[in-house]
Formats: C-alpha cells, sequence, structure tokens
C-alpha cells in the first residue's frame, strides 16, 4: 500500500508523531480541503487530518502512486515528486472508517494543486529557418516568423517568452539590417534595411535568434537558439521606363500603359496627382495595371507626372511612392497659322535686287523641331503683276522676302498684294502680304534760319517750359520716315539741359528746358541743332548746313538760398554727455558767394546750440533718452545779408541710455490684504524701470532693516519685475501699514531706490475688494488739531443764529414801516374826502 522506503519512511512517521494536534496550519479536522504544492519538492508530509475518537483514515482517488495517507494517524503526504507538466491537479476522496471497515465519516473531497515551476526551457519549432526578404520592403513590415514552445504553465512568466537577435552575418553597418517582434517572433527589414538591402551587394543572411522564458526578466531564465537564412530578392517594386503615348489616339479607351507590381501581396494600388488637373486621364486596377482613360492632346498638356502609392487594408502605406513619368507624343494634326492676319512691308522704291525687304511669320502647335511643325514658304500670286509677275522671292524654309532682279517704282504700282502658301506634312494656310512702296529719301529737312539768334532766360526758369519754336521742311513724301523730321541738340549742351520735341503733323520743333539751369556754371549755352530724318538717306545725299541752325540761350542770375553739403545730418550719442560736446558740422555754401549764418528751430527742449559761423552743433543741457529717444531739429542756413534767402534740412540726433532711472514700484493698483487673516496671503507687487535694456529690466526686490518690518512682511521673487509680499502671521489689525521696500536694477552702475509701500488690512467684500475707507496709523488728531475743529464748528454755529437773528429783526422793521405807511394812507384819503 506504501511505496516509502527507509528513511523516507520513518521521517514521515516520526514528523507526525511529533506534530501538536492543535497547530491548525498542519492539522485539523477532516473536511474538504485544497492545497497548492510546487512540483518536484520531492517527499514531503501535506496535512494531518485529526479525529476526537480511534478511527482509520483511508484515501483514494487520483493518488498516481505518488500521494497517500497513513491510517492510523490521518497523516496526508507524498512519496515523490508531482510533476504539473504530467499531471496539474489531483483529486482525493479521505474518509474515516472504524475497527470493522465501515465508513464513520466522510468521504470528504481534497483536491491537491501541482504549482508549476521553471523546469522546461523553450524549444524552437525547426533548428533552422529560411525565408525571402526583396529589396526596398517597408521597416517593420514582417516577411517571415519564428515560433518556439515552452512545456511550462503558459498562466505564468515559465512559458512567457521573448524573441531576440543575437548575431546578425554579415553585419556590414553599424545597425542590424534585420529587427524581430519579441513577442510575435515576425522578422522584418529595419530602417537601416529597408534603404540597404541589396541582393547585388548581398544577397544571404544568417541570422542567430534566441528564444528566453520568464518574459526575459531574470538571468535564471532559459535561452535556446535557431538558425535563420534569409535571402534577398531584387525588389519588384520598380518605376517602369518613361511611358510614351501618342496624342489623339482613337483606341478603345482605358488602354493598358504599364504595370507595377508591390513586393507584398493583397495590397491597394493606389495613384496620386502631383498636379492638380481638372481632369485626371489616368486610372490603376487592383492588379498594379496603369490605364490611360481618354485620348491625350499633346498642344494641351504634353507631359505627365503622378505617384503610384500601395496600402494596407487599414490605409498605411506598404511601399514607397513610385514616381511615373508620362510623355504624349506628336502627331500633324494641326495646320500652320500666319502670326498676323495681314503682314505689311514698306519697301524704298530705290531697293536694289536680292534685297530683304521683310519676313513673313508663321507658326504650328505641332511639336517643336520636328516634321510635323516644319513650315515651306511659296508665293502663290501677286497682284499686280507689273512691271513682271515676280518682282518677289520668298526664302522656302525662313519666309524671308526678297526683291527679285527689279527694282519698284512708285508711279508704276505703289501696292502689291502677295497670297504666300505655307505648308506643313499635311496642312496648308495662305496667308496675305501687302508690300508698300515709299519714296526715297533723297530730300534733306532745310531750316527757315539759319540763326534763330538768342534768347534769355532765368536760371530759375521751369523745367518743361519751352523757350522757343522752330521750323524745317522736307520734300519727300508726307507721312513717311522720309518726310518725318527729328530735331537734335548737335553742340554746345553736353549736359543735356535741353530737348527738342517735334510735332508729327507739322514737323515744328519745340525746344524745352529738360534739367534746370545754373547761371553759376553756365552763363551762356551756344546750340547747335540739326534736323535729320529716321529713313536713312540714298546714296549720294548727305545732310549738310542747312540742316543745322544756331541757337544762343543767356542766364540771368537770380539770388538763390544756401545750398546744404547733405540732405539730413544725425548724430549719435549718450544720453549723460557733457553739455558743450559737439554732436555735428554742418555745412552750407550760396551759390551768389554770400555768408552764411546757422540756427537751428524746433529745439523744444533746448537741447542743443549751433555755432551760426562754423555750423558746429553742440548739446546746450542735459540729454535725457526717456524723454526722446530720436531727437529732431531743423538747421536753418540763410544769407548774412538776406535773411529771406534761406534753406533747412533735419538733424536727428539718437540718444544712447545710460542707467540714470531708478527703478519704480507701480501703483495702479492698491495692496491689501482681507481681514482677518488666514495664513498663506499673498498681493503681487511690481516695479518697472524706464532705462533700456537689451531685453527686459531685472529688478530684485527687498525689505527694510527694521525690525518691525522683518517681523511682519516678507517678500519672494516672482520674475524679474514682479515680487510677492506676504505677511508672517495673522495677527493683523484693519489699518494701513508703511511696508518699506528696497528695488535695485541691474543697470551698471545699478541703482536703489527705496519705496514705502502702503499697505491696507481691510474688510473685504465678496468679490475681495476692499469697501470700508481706513484711517492711516497714528491718525488720530492732536489736542490742537481737536480745538481748531471745535472752534471751527462753534463759529459756523454762531453765524447760523446770528443769521437767524438779523432777519427776525429786519421783518419786525418792515412790518412796523408798513403799519406807518398803511395809517398815512388812510388820513390822506380822509383829506381827500372832506
Amino acid at each position: 500500500m506504501f511505496k516509502l522506503r527507509g528513511l523516507q519512511f520513518l521521517l514521515v512517521i516520526q514528523w507526525a508523531m511529533c506534530q501538536n494536534l492543535g497547530d491548525l496550519s498542519l492539522a485539523g479536522p477532516l473536511k474538504d480541503m485544497d492545497f497548492s504544492i510546487p512540483e518536484g519538492a520531492g517527499v514531503r508530509p501535506i496535512y494531518q487530518f485529526i479525529s476526537e475518537s480511534p478511527v482509520i483514515f483511508r484515501a483514494t482517488g487520483e493518488k498516481d502512486g505518488i500521494i497517500d495517507i497513513v491510517p492510523k494517524t490521518g497523516m496526508l503526504y507524498l512519496n515523490g515528486s508531482l510533476d504539473w507538466e504530467t499531471k496539474a491537479v489531483h483529486r482525493l476522496q479521505v474518509e474515516c472508517l472504524d475497527e470493522n471497515g465501515d465508513v464513520v465519516k466522510g468521504p470528504y473531497t481534497v483536491t491537491i494543486y501541482v504549482e508549476d515551476i521553471n523546469d522546461n526551457p523553450p524549444k524552437f519549432d525547426q533548428p533552422t529557418y529560411t525565408g525571402v526578404v526583396r529589396q526596398n520592403s517597408r521597416a517593420g513590415k514582417p516577411f517571415m516568423y519564428v515560433h518556439a514552445t515552452d512545456l511550462d504553465d503558459p498562466t505564468t512568466p515559465h512559458a512567457q517568452l521573448t524573441y531576440s537577435i543575437l548575431h546578425h552575418f554579415p553585419n556590414p553597418y553599424p545597425e542590424m539590417l534585420f529587427q524581430i517582434d519579441s513577442v510575435t517572433g515576425a522578422i522584418s527589414p529595419s530602417r537601416t534595411g529597408s534603404y540597404y538591402l541589396d541582393p547585388q551587394k548581398q544577397d544571404t543572411f544568417t541570422l542567430v535568434v534566441t528564444v528566453k522564458d520568464m518574459a526575459g526578466m531574470t538571468t535564471n531564465a532559459f535561452t535556446s537558439s535557431a538558425d535563420v537564412i534569409i535571402n534577398v530578392k531584387e525588389s519588384l517594386w520598380k518605376a517602369p521606363a518613361t511611358i510614351y503615348i501618342q496624342e489623339n489616339s482613337t483606341k478603345t479607351h482605358p488602354v493598358n500603359i504599364s504595370q507595377v507590381h508591390s513586393n507584398e501581396a493583397d495590397v491597394i494600388y493606389e495613384l496620386l496627382e502631383k498636379e492638380k488637373l481638372a481632369r485626371f486621364p489616368f486610372s490603376i486596377d487592383q492588379n498594379g495595371v496603369i490605364y490611360v482613360t481618354e485620348p491625350l492632346d499633346r498642344e494641351e498638356k504634353d507631359a505627365y507626372s503622378f505617384f503610384v502609392v500601395t496600402k494596407d487594408t487599414v490605409g498605411e502605406l506598404v511601399d514607397k511612392p513610385l514616381q511615373i513619368h508620362v510623355i504624349v507624343t506628336d502627331i500633324n494634326d494641326n495646320p500652320p497659322v500666319c502670326e498676323n492676319a495681314l503682314t505689311i512691308i514698306e519697301v524704298q522704291e530705290n531697293e536694289g535686287g536680292g534685297s530683304t525687304i521683310g519676313t513673313l511669320h508663321a507658326t504650328d502647335m505641332d511639336e517643336k523641331d520636328t516634321l510635323n511643325s516644319r513650315l515651306k514658304f511659296n508665293i502663290e500670286s501677286q497682284v499686280p503683276a507689273v512691271p513682271a509677275s515676280n518682282m518677289f522671292f520668298v526664302q522656302q524654309d525662313t519666309g524671308i522676302l526678297q526683291l527679285r532682279g527689279h527694282s519698284l517704282n512708285k508711279r508704276i504700282a505703289a501696292n502689291y498684294s502677295l497670297k504666300v502658301m505655307v505648308t506643313d506634312a499635311d496642312f496648308q494656310t495662305i496667308c496675305e502680304v501687302q508690300v508698300h512702296v515709299i519714296d526715297i529719301n533723297d530730300q534733306i529737312p532745310i531750316f527757315e534760319k539759319s540763326d534763330y539768334h538768342n534768347v534769355t532766360v532765368a536760371e530759375s526758369i521751369p523745367v518743361g517750359t519751352v523757350i522757343l519754336e522752330i521750323q524745317a521742311t522736307d520734300m519727300d513724301e508726307p507721312a513717311t520716315g522720309s518726310s518725318y523730321i527729328i530735331y537734335q541738340v548737335e553742340e554746345g549742351d553736353p549736359d543735356n539741359k535741353f530737348i527738342i520735341e517735334t510735332d508729327p503733323g507739322t514737323n515744328r520743333g519745340f525746344v524745352k528746358i529738360n534739367k534746370a539751369l545754373d547761371f553759376e556754371t553756365a552763363e551762356v549755352h551756344n546750340l547747335v541743332i540739326n534736323a535729320t530724318n529716321p529713313e536713312p538717306l540714298v546714296s549720294g545725299v548727305q545732310y549738310n548746313a542747312s540742316s543745322r541752325t544756331l541757337f544762343k540761350v543767356f542766364v540771368t542770375n537770380e539770388d538763390e538760398p544756401p545750398v546744404f553739403q547733405k540732405q539730413v545730418y544725425t548724430a549719435n550719442a549718450s544720453e549723460d554727455i557733457p553739455v558743450n560736446t559737439l554732436l555735428v558740422k554742418v555745412e552750407a555754401y550760396d551759390p551768389e558767394g554770400n555768408t552764411v549764418r546757422y540756427s537751428l528751430e524746433g529745439d523744444v527742449k533746448k537741447w542743443l546750440k549751433i555755432d551760426s559761423t562754423t555750423g558746429n552743433i553742440y548739446t546746450a543741457s542735459t540729454l535725457d533718452r526717456e524723454y526722446k529717444e530720436v531727437y529732431k531739429v531743423d538747421v536753418v542756413a540763410s544769407e548774412t545779408n538776406n535773411a529771406a534767402q534761406r534753406s533747412k534740412i533735419p538733424f536727428v540726433l539718437h540718444l544712447k541710455d545710460v542707467n540714470d532711472n531708478p527703478p519704480q514700484l507701480v501703483t495702479d493698483y492698491p495692496t491689501f490684504f482681507c481681514h482677518p487673516l488666514h495664513g498663506g496671503e499673498k498681493a503681487l507687487i511690481q516695479a518697472t524701470d524706464v532705462d533700456e535694456y537689451l531685453y527686459s529690466p531685472r529688478i530684485t526686490f527687498s525689505l527694510g532693516d527694521d525690525a518691525d518690518t522683518r517681523n511682519n512682511w516678507e517678500i519672494s521673487k516672482v520674475n524679474y519685475t514682479y515680487a510677492h509680499l506676504s505677511p508672517k502671521h495673522s495677527n493683523f489689525e484693519e489699518k494701513v501699514y508703511i511696508v518699506p521696500v528696497i528695488i535695485n536694477d541691474n543697470g551698471k552702475p545699478p541703482l536703489e531706490n527705496k519705496v514705502n509701500l502702503e499697505v491696507k488690512v481691510c474688510q473685504c467684500s465678496s468679490e475681495k475688494s476692499c469697501f470700508i475707507k481706513l484711517e492711516h496709523e497714528n491718525s488720530k488728531p492732536s489736542v490742537g488739531q481737536a480745538v481748531g475743529i471745535l472752534l471751527g464748528v462753534l463759529l459756523i454755529i454762531g453765524a447760523v443764529i446770528g443769521g437767524v437773528f438779523f432777519h427776525m429783526k429786519y421783518k419786525q422793521k418792515n412790518e412796523k414801516k408798513s403799519q406807518q405807511k398803511d395809517v398815512k394812507d388812510q388820513t390822506e384819503c380822509e383829506v381827500l374826502n372832506k
């Protein structure tokens, strides 16, 4: 019945005999019980069942030769090791028997749960794995999996496996080309691998992959490894070569034009436009076949560029986008077009044979520099056909028109109409040309006067004023380039002070002032004016003295104001420079040579002064950048003998800051605390500094050194311009306290300001603001003040009583006078009645 042997059996019996039956953790009455026992624990007692009367204990069920009970003592024990992997739960029935073998108690269920221990290493499904990855595969996209199992309890860390790559052969880069998911065993290219994998450089890699149990969290975990051989294949995901599509195709659309293949299966293909077109004429199906959906027109658009992308079922990109280029090839579907509906050419009647007289321009919308757009020219007709029917010639490939061997004669024909045939390989167009025969320029312009004498003008005469009208005539054909006259100053005007404009209807010239005159520069201008035509003269004819005339311009002097050397003067100075510091020297001269005096205008602060003779500007008083950073005044230069002749220019003084202003407390809002104080209150105070800082002033706050202030208040920094004032206790009365606050800036040199800050402790409204006007600390009136107030009140009362008394006396007096007047009036009436 028992499998205990030798010493093991004796140890269990001895343990059972020595136990205190009252120990409830190891012994107790027979009842339903559960036990958890680690596997592999070996021979050991489990529990001792106790009975009040002598009985025999018996255990039946899933003992499996390992679990049993001592009949006399009720000791439940193991005589070997449990194994979770063999059986995780053992269910027994325990009962008590009397001497006759009859059951007196039970049976009760005893369940023994075997606790797993990490006693099994993980094991890969196969010793070697092989996989294939495509070049340029997406980083993180698995292309194969490895898998391992562990016989331990999967609900415990004993069977929780973690995968990693131990070695990578070869490993040519600082980062591995492959990565593995530590949980799933999925192997995928790393970012480096997605970029660098290339079968031309290395087509096979071997990875040593390890698997570790205990979730990889302990050094006592079991580890196994396997080799993974990876073959790199060329990427299927490649952009096709440039696609050529002939325009205006008559095929049934859509038309298959190319196909792309993803490295991965079950992807969704999409096209992305590179340009936002009103109509996108391409599509792609789920096999990667690209279609053109309609005929294309090269003249509308000759090239297209777009992208093909692949996505997975959740919309994530799978492959890198491929750029597709499409070129629309030309067919000859456009006729030649005349650049102008009518081309007009003017030809002088003396032009010789072979002379180029003009060019006929035509275009073709088909592709440039191809036979489809090659144009040829040919003259189809000439009207009139005199003196010959072939007076003109056109170069076949350029459209250049030339005269044949005959000169034109305007008396025979003043105009010719030509019809020129322009053709490409399939189309033809007629272009019209009119040739106007114009008179030759064999007459020169002749002035009506050879000398226009002179004119006198003031040097202040406005630009654009006409000072002379001139006239020349030309006997060539009117309204042509041979008779139109151009007037120019040939000599005497190197500075282009004058300009001559021509009236095209009359050929009359108007001499105008083009630039301001200056008596001091030139008192007289001796002008030589010529007259020419825009058309060149015929051979043998030249311009002569008849085409020239003379003209003098005398300039009279005027008293002009002084002229400054500069349009504006500037200076930079520190605001703390001493009085009488030289800032700048201004200079002006008088065109007539008069003496110049200088003065200032607009110096509202009286900061400046100027030496009236030298033009030196000095400081006259202390400067203040905080009042005005850029100070502007006007400098006046006037003639000494005629102050009305004056000029004015600005002087701008830029002031640089120095630290000359101590910081100040901002008192826009009163500082107060609500009574009674509860502790932890803070009041925000702010300081400012009007001096200039690179970023912002850095102000430090501190309290006065007196004991009351130190005992009652404390101050803490918030930032560079704010601080918190806090009471140190809550025992404050309702009144105004004076708190000395010291504030320092960070200027050079630093400045300090001591401010007596009024702090109110007051009853507050629901909006947390004071609503009782407080008396100032120590604000009880003195004895003298009390007497003065009393005397004032008594005087006011006396004045009131006096006024009342006077008013009553005045009223009585008026009533007495009224009575006397009534008696007198009555007496007079009685006398009259008698």
